[in-house]
């Protein structure tokens, strides 16, 4: 089989020098970042996602959704008012406050990041949940998080996952609750060599034969529309393209690349997805082919269709009173835990929790319910 070379821009010099004030600077917010989540996660999220759960999951998830909403606004802030990166959304113009299941290609390691942009002009950035292999919840403090924000951590082996996944996603199903969950059907980042292997799979089985996504994976997206279908109000897909190297999260704390992000959405009503597995699966076949065919316009013409603007600019102003607000929190919280040996003992408590929840995968089960 001669495999088809991607339509990919050839990676060029970085779009900013790494200068020492650059490293400074992101490893300076790194720091923040870290911080603040810790500081979230022992003063707020632990009695938020864990202690009010055992009265109320709806509440428990709103008041999760609040806090940690604010902590993710954080990172688009980062992205496009410190760093300069350009964030361009074109397609459809979606609506606020939906719940939806998103689904995206993954070209690289900070994708998912960029999700975040669009939530947070939404109204949604609290309510993302993501499915993400196992292996990350074992991160320090950041694994916390994904816990304490329900997301699914997979094996990425059908016969592992396929029970876990389905009792997660059944807990979603509440439509009162918030919801984007977003789905990476190729299941790992594209690389070349990763995509001459799909090419390779795809002549052996009669599939479409892609340059710049992988072959979707499809049993775990038709689980989501099994589980969720009569709860959600659209999907949405989502082709992100970069301009003009594909940055690492290094080079997104640095704030050296990349020069632009594009998003191209398109939402889709659920009836315009068969019901049955097989059909399903067909259709996302269709739509990674689509997404091919974008992406290949997308690196020869430098945009997506309609050249975007259909989503404003983050109001700064905003983004201050919010980062105003986390600094505060956190820096309140930190003075009074050193003047403090009850709360420093309060600190070491709930750390030890979240770790064990977090391995575990422990939630607490409602007893009284108020909604």
């Amino acid at each position: 089989m001669d495999s088809q070379v991607p339509c990919t821009l050839i990676n060029g010099p970085r779009h900013r020098p790494l200068t020492p004030f650059r490293v400074v600077r992101g490893i300076m917010c790194l720091v923040v970042l870290v911080l603040t989540a810790f500081t979230l996660l022992v003063f707020c999220g632990f009695w938020a996602a864990m202690c009010l759960r055992f009265f109320s999951v709806h509440y428990s998830r709103t008041t999760t959704a609040f806090f940690f909403g604010s902590w993710i606004a954080l990172w688009p802030f980062l992205f496009e008012k410190i760093n300069k990166t350009k964030v361009v959304f074109s397609g459809d113009c979606v609506p606020s406050r939906e719940r939806v299941l998103l689904i995206a290609n993954h070209r690289t390691e900070v994708d998912w990041m960029y999700l975040w942009d669009l939530a947070l002009r939404k109204g949604c950035v609290g309510s993302i949940r993501y499915i993400l292999k196992s292996s990350l919840m074992r991160l320090p403090i950041f694994g916390w998080v994904f816990h304490i924000m329900e997301f699914i951590p997979v094996e990425r082996k059908w016969d592992a996952d396929e029970l876990k996944l389905r009792q997660m996603l059944s807990s979603y199903s509440d439509p009162k609750d918030p919801l984007w969950l977003a789905v990476f059907p190729e299941g790992t980042d594209f690389t070349e060599q990763k995509c001459i292997r799909s090419q390779k799979y795809a002549s052996e089985n009669g599939l479409p034969i892609l340059k710049n996504v992988l072959l979707p994976k499809t049993k775990g997206f038709c689980a989501c529309l099994e589980e969720l279908r009569g709860s959600l109000d659209a999907v949405y897909d989502l082709t992100i393209g970069y301009k003009n190297n594909c940055p690492s999260f290094m080079d997104n704390a640095y704030g050296v690349d990349p020069a632009e992000v594009h998003i191209y959405i398109r939402r889709i009503n659920l009836n315009d997805i068969p019901d049955s597995e097989s059909e399903a699966a067909s259709w996302l076949m269709d739509t990674f082919s689509h997404k091919d065919k974008l992406l290949c316009d997308f690196y020869s013409e430098g945009h997506f269709p309609s050249k975007g603007g259909i989503e404003g600019e983050l109001p700064t102003c905003k983004c201050l009173v919010n980062l105003a607000f986390v600094m505060f929190f956190t820096s309140a919280c930190t003075l009074l835990t050193f003047a403090s040996v009850w709360l420093r003992i309060y600190v070491t408590t709930v750390c030890v929790l979240l770790t064990t929840a977090t391995y575990f995968n422990f939630r607490p089960s409602p007893f009284v319910r108020f909604g």
